[in-house]
């Protein structure tokens, strides 16, 4: 099966610039996108920092689908901690009924933050905020469904959403075991961010090996986000990825900083002794020319099983990465403008219920659409105790550590 592209943007903000700057960007390279033929386009979340204007997905999902004609749109993702299940059902079924059929919910479980800006995003900052995300993630899926379990005191509000009969397509995103196998549990699709944690090969497989085939998917879907620049030629790839590696290093540091620009990044990186054409310590990039970004990224997806490489990059010209993006899209041959419509039959990961009625016992609306959609899945979804006991049977919750992006599900 042919390799899918697809594209992450965590709205960088170039030194210079401004976040306004940054959204317009977002708009203008998601336009690109849709032209150039990637199949899906997810917007991160992060928060309070000066290097990435992204801290509302679904504020920007609605624009870019807006000036877009066929790109699937979605999170990458939401950090379902910050926020009440219910609301995120709601913003994202309002997404779905006026997109139908291409709205993607990535959902992620790290904060996109430091501890002290998390706190600041609590309602209740009298104590810290529960560890209860197998259960918030239940009843998100519940509400989709229609299966919140009899006498749920929320239960009523599944019927209610307001974009039904369409529906979002749910993936789990991490970047490290435990979403792997909650993504299995729950019978989901399944997004590990390479570019975080590049030694998670092993997760996807434990995914696979341990999916439960149901009423959301009968078979496994896997994409893998992956960091990669290209350019005309290795050196002036190189050079261009030299803004990204700065503000990694300082993030490191606990420094936060906008994208610099080339000249200011060589100098900084000249004075710590580290080579240009070195990568960032513990993480994956993909840099050079078109043809060495092509093998790279299809090395990265076989190696992960992956039927999907959704790409991340940073540089602090705008053009510069416009142009990265065409490259590869003339590298893998995608057609302009996209043959096959978002959420088509022919999309393992196609959306479950993207344009039919809501969810009843045979299954979630429009599973005759989705080629995955059939009989229920092992564990119950949509019983919050269900889940908690499901989480707990594939391992213990673990943390929240990690900025979000592709993968937060940790």
């Amino acid at each position: 099966m042919r390799l899918r592209l697809s594209v992450l943007d965590q709205a960088p903000i170039a030194e210079g610039s401004s976040g306004a700057d940054a959204l317009g960007n977002t708009l203008d390279l998601a336009r690109l996108a849709d032209r150039l033929g990637y199949h899906r386009y997810w917007v991160a979340e992060h928060h309070g920092g000066p290097m990435l204007a992204s801290p509302g997905p679904e504020v920007l999902i609605g624009p870019i689908a807006a000036a877009t004609e066929r790109i699937r749109v979605g999170s990458g993702g939401v950090m379902l901690p910050h926020y009440s299940p219910l609301k995120v059902a709601e913003s994202f079924s309002m997404l779905a009924g006026l997109f139908p059929g291409r709205i993607d919910l990535g959902i992620g479980r790290a904060p996109g933050s430091d501890a002290h800006t998390m706190l600041a995003l609590q309602r209740d900052r009298r104590e810290a905020a529960p560890d209860d995300f197998p259960q918030q993630l239940a009843e998100l899926l519940g509400y989709f469904e229609d299966a919140l379990p009899h006498g749920h005191p929320f239960a009523r509000y599944a019927k209610w959403l307001p974009g039904r009969p369409h529906l979002p397509e749910p993936w789990l995103l991490g970047s490290s075991p435990q979403s792997a196998l909650w993504a299995a549990e729950l019978g989901l699709p399944y997004a590990f961010a390479d570019f975080i944690n590049a030694r998670g090969a092993d997760n996807a497989h434990a995914y696979r090996d341990r999916f439960q085939p149901g009423r959301r998917r009968e078979e496994p879907a896997v994409a893998v986000g992956i960091w990669a620049l290209a350019a005309d030629s290795d050196e002036e790839a190189q050079l261009l990825s030299t803004s990204a590696r700065m503000s990694m290093t300082l993030l490191r540091q606990g420094r936060l900083i906008e994208v610099p620009p080339v000249e200011k990044a060589v100098r900084f990186l000249e004075s710590q002794g580290t080579p240009i054409d070195g990568r960032p310590r513990g993480r994956r990039t993909i840099v050079g020319t078109p043809a060495r970004v092509r093998a790279g990224i299809e090395e990265t997806a076989a190696e992960y099983g992956a039927e999907e490489a959704i790409v991340v990059t940073i540089t602090h010209d705008h053009a510069a990465r416009r142009r990265s993006y065409e490259l590869i899209a003339d590298a893998f041959g995608l057609e302009a403008g996209g043959a096959a419509p978002a959420g088509a039959a022919d999309d393992p990961a196609g959306p479950a219920g993207a344009a039919t009625g809501p969810a009843d016992a045979a299954g979630p609306a429009g599973a005759a659409e989705d080629p995955a959609g059939a009989a229920a899945p092992a564990g119950a979804a949509a019983d919050p105790a269900g889940a908690a006991a499901a989480a707990g049977a594939a391992g213990p919750a673990g943390g929240r550590s990690g900025q979000g992006a592709v993968g937060p599900a940790r």
